[in-house]
């Protein structure tokens, strides 16, 4: 990280390389892009880097099986759910993919400033600033079921200490999605195609419905 110089103005912003300046303490919808999104995320390692492999495991290649593995356990789910889904860890674009052990030392100043973020960022593509209980849990498992698989196959965990952290996944067969750790490239442009296709849908749904009341 870049250090300001002695004696310069505080600030609590960072600059995107979409032009915008994002505030950290009063995050606007406004100033934030998807493609911003997508490059930010495309090069945020997860598990700190500790995993093998020629290229590091993006958040964005992980918010892709979180997303998928959604999918599976709610064939139903709507085109916003989806989208809370690939974006349930956007807010790293900005501050990174903060280790659990971490967290735990940081305590609630990291939390707060995540939170901030998700909703700004739920709010600038339409979704409520909350997700509900119910869509929350269900998230929430998938990303712990990434998480073993990731813990198992790319970190170096035990199956012991990954099912202590994580639990066991149950009907998920790792063969079935993509573990492998794809270059920045591949990630980020994954990442915008996923969140392209999922925004044709939700504009699809939103024609339908008005041409409902269409007279």
């Amino acid at each position: 990280m870049a250090a300001d110089r002695t004696g310069a103005p505080s600030r609590a912003w960072q600059r995107m390389l979409s032009g915008r300046r994002l505030d950290l303490l009063d995050p606007s919808p406004l100033d934030i892009e998807i493609s911003d999104i997508a490059h930010g995320l495309a090069r945020v390692a997860r598990w700190n880097g500790q995993t093998s492999g020629e290229h590091a495991f993006s958040v964005a290649q992980h918010s892709l099986l979180v997303e998928a593995l959604f999918n599976e356990l709610v064939p139903q789910a709507s085109a916003d759910a989806q989208l809370a889904a690939l974006l349930h860890d956007a807010p790293e674009y900005v501050i990174g993919d903060m280790i659990s052990p971490f967290k735990s030392v940081m305590g609630g100043s990291y939390k707060d400033c995540e939170l901030r973020l998700q909703r700004a960022i739920h709010l600038r593509f339409s979704l409520p600033p909350e997700p509900t209980a119910i869509l929350r849990r269900e998230i929430k498992r998938a990303d712990q079921i990434a998480a073993y698989f990731e813990a198992t196959l790319l970190a170096g965990f035990s199956t012991a200490e990954a099912t202590e952290f994580f639990g066991r996944p149950r009907g998920f067969s790792a063969g079935r999605f993509d573990f492998t750790p794809r270059s920045v490239t591949w990630a980020q442009d994954a990442f915008l195609k996923r969140f392209s296709a999922i925004e044709t849908s939700r504009r699809h749904v939103a024609t339908s419905t008005l041409e409902r009341f269409t007279f």
